[in-house]
């Protein structure tokens, strides 16, 4: 049994957004992620400050940007207030892509009851909403990840230009903000990296689910 146009799309961009703004949650809540960086990349070093004054600035500046705790701060590290507005911009997107995450899964939680209920499996061209998702959201992103893997200085700064337009408070300056002393380049593309292939396995499970739908929807 089918249901409308309507749904059929809605179900699909909501399940994109849901495996999107998941994948891109995740290295913003496991901070164990950003502590494996301070040994590899020498950050002790390279900052001089010691392992606890940098997972201490993390922190803050986590707690702040994530959860909204308290004033904006980076444990004794000091930050000029272009810095701290930009982190301020940061938080704002954080909090966008959470209440994405959650709205995306109440919305798939009521429309798989929905669907449940009235014993039907929605279906376009032979495919779930799921497989559609899965496959546009995937081909996407591949095709973003090359150009990033070519050249990812320039995906940097054209990230930049594109969620802070008109801004130039995220090109900190290392004496006055001194958070960027322990946010290496390498962090930002491991996180991509980490964002992509969680993406990429969202997008796999939902094509999967689609072919175990198809498949049994035809028995």
């Amino acid at each position: 049994m089918k249901k409308g146009r309507g749904l059929f799309y809605i179900s699909c961009i909501n399940w994109m957004i849901l495996v999107l703004a998941l994948s891109i949650a995740v290295p913003l809540l496991i901070r164990p992620f950003y502590y494996a960086h301070i040994k590899p990349y020498h950050l002790e070093e390279e900052s001089g400050y010691t392992e606890a004054q940098i997972k201490e600035a993390y922190d803050d500046m986590m707690d702040y940007c994530v959860y909204g705790i308290g004033e904006f701060k980076t444990g004794v590290m000091p930050f000029s207030e272009e810095g701290k507005a930009h982190f301020e911009d940061c938080a704002v997107l954080f909090r966008i892509d959470f209440a994405l995450a959650l709205i995306s899964v109440i919305t798939a939680v009521i429309l798989t009851v929905y669907q449940r209920k009235k014993g039907m499996i929605p279906l376009r061209y032979g495919h779930t909403p799921q497989y559609f998702a899965g496959y546009f959201l995937g081909a996407g992103f591949l095709l973003i990840g090359i150009l990033c893997a070519l050249d990812f200085d320039k995906a940097f700064v054209v990230f930049h230009t594109i969620f802070f337009p008109g801004k130039t408070n995220w090109i900190f300056d290392w004496n006055d903000d001194q958070i960027i002393r322990i946010l290496p380049e390498e962090f930002f593309r491991n996180a991509g990296i980490l964002i992509v292939a969680l993406l990429f396995t969202g997008c796999a499970a939902l094509i999967l689910y689609d072919r175990r739908k198809v498949r049994n929807s035809t028995n």
